[in-house]
């Protein structure tokens, strides 16, 4: 298959062709990928509405995202270790998992009676977004394998979009309940489904053999090659930091107008309207960072934005007599960098791997960088009632750790 390809890219007509269908798939890839992944947020999109409703705490609303992060660490791992991601159609997992989490989203919107059958809920939502986020990476390899940072950042960028989607929604529909906004993002999967599902695998698409998968047999072969090790250690740190932040965005925008506000409520709409600008701006950084990486390198590119990141978790807490505006500027900015890197350490990790067990490696770094990210978010949510925007020094050992890890890729590879 491999050899017809390459004989019939020798034909300038053909590979035109060729270049510009893959250019149309990873498009419909990436829409899918905003659209599916916009079930990831979807309870903090009603954050406020379900404070009130059910009596929530920041704690509680910690305890939601956790449900979601704990589901798809369970469905990575499995993943991972049945190498399912390797051996199955990825467009098809894709599919399946975007429909299962619109059921599922559905389900915690219509059935939950509170915290305790929304986090059910949840858990399984998280459980089906393992075959939409890693899968949808490799989804973009299959069919264009040669760009991979380029098309990784676009991936990332429908990912944070579609997670700051929910608090858009939120934004315009402010006058219906609360299940409303869950439900159109169940749609919103459904949609992202259908499309992948009816474009297919690229045609770079590789099976792993047919044998006895488990984490001594495929994945720690990946495990070992040094490359991998380090862009997956950077990304653990990086995933300590983002997730938190994002959860803790509606909580440090209130914050940020209180002040201004001498104590009085702040519109719900506004911190709707302001924690989507701030999370989804981070679309535009790793677009940026996808064309930075051209010229410096994914490991360089990926540490400037760590760089970045950790300096704002450090400087954050003293800012809150700047003003309002300062701390929203600064909000901004650290949700352009806070995201910027991740398609970088994706684009690292799928250069050091086989192109065979470039399903189950993403897959597996994802599954433990998402099990960081949900003892970050249960830490900075238990304890933002007494810290307030201080609970940003709790994320700062990412990105210094993050930093440290990725060295190696820095000194030997200045081009990667």
């Amino acid at each position: 298959m491999q050899d017809r390809l390459d004989a019939d890219a020798t034909h300038p007509e053909e590979a035109a062709r060729m270049a510009a269908h893959a250019k149309r798939a990873v498009l419909v890839i990436a829409l899918a990928q905003l659209l599916g992944t916009s079930l990831w947020f979807s309870a903090n999109g009603a954050m406020r509405d379900l404070q009130v409703a059910w009596q929530l705490s920041a704690s509680d609303i910690g305890w939601l995202t956790n449900a979601v992060q704990a589901g798809f660490i369970v469905g990575t791992l499995l993943s991972a270790i049945t190498g399912l991601a390797d051996r199955v159609s990825a467009s098809k997992v894709f599919a399946v998992c975007g429909v299962l989490g619109a059921i599922l989203n559905a389900l915690f919107a219509l059935c939950s009676s509170g915290l305790a059958s929304a986090l059910a809920f949840r858990f399984g939502v998280g459980v089906a977004l393992a075959g939409i986020y890693p899968l949808g990476m490799k989804l973009l390899v299959t069919w264009d394998p040669k760009r991979a940072a380029q098309t990784l950042a676009l991936l990332v960028a429908m990912l944070t979009l579609g997670t700051a989607s929910v608090h858009a929604i939120r934004a315009l529909l402010s006058t219906v309940p609360w299940q409303t906004v869950v439900l159109t993002s169940s749609g919103l999967a459904v949609i992202g489904a259908l499309l992948v599902f009816s474009l297919g695998e690229g045609p770079h698409a590789r099976r792993a053999a047919n044998r006895r998968f488990g984490l001594s047999a495929g994945i720690g072969e990946v495990v070992r090659i040094r490359e991998f090790r380090a862009a997956a250690l950077g990304y653990f740190g990086h995933m300590w930091e983002l997730y938190a932040f994002w959860t803790l965005t509606p909580l440090l925008v209130q914050h940020a107008f209180a002040g201004a506000a001498s104590g009085a409520a702040v519109a719900p709409r506004t911190v709707a309207l302001w924690s989507f600008l701030i999370i989804a701006i981070g679309a535009l950084g790793c677009l940026f960072g996808g064309r930075l990486s051209r010229s410096v390198g994914s490991a360089r590119t990926a540490a400037l934005a760590l760089t970045t990141s950790g300096a704002l978790c450090a400087i954050y807490p003293l800012t809150g007599a700047l003003g309002t505006a300062v701390q929203l500027a600064l909000l901004l900015v650290w949700g352009v960098s806070v995201i910027a890197d991740s398609p970088q350490f994706s684009a690292l990790s799928v250069k050091a791997c086989p192109a065979d067990k470039i399903g189950g490696a993403l897959t597996l770094q994802n599954s433990f960088g998402f099990f960081l990210s949900a003892c970050s978010i249960l830490w900075s949510t238990s304890v933002y009632h007494t810290l307030d925007v201080r609970v940003a020094w709790l994320l700062l050992p990412g990105p210094i750790i993050g930093l440290i890890a990725m060295t190696p890729l820095l000194r030997k590879h200045p081009r990667w």
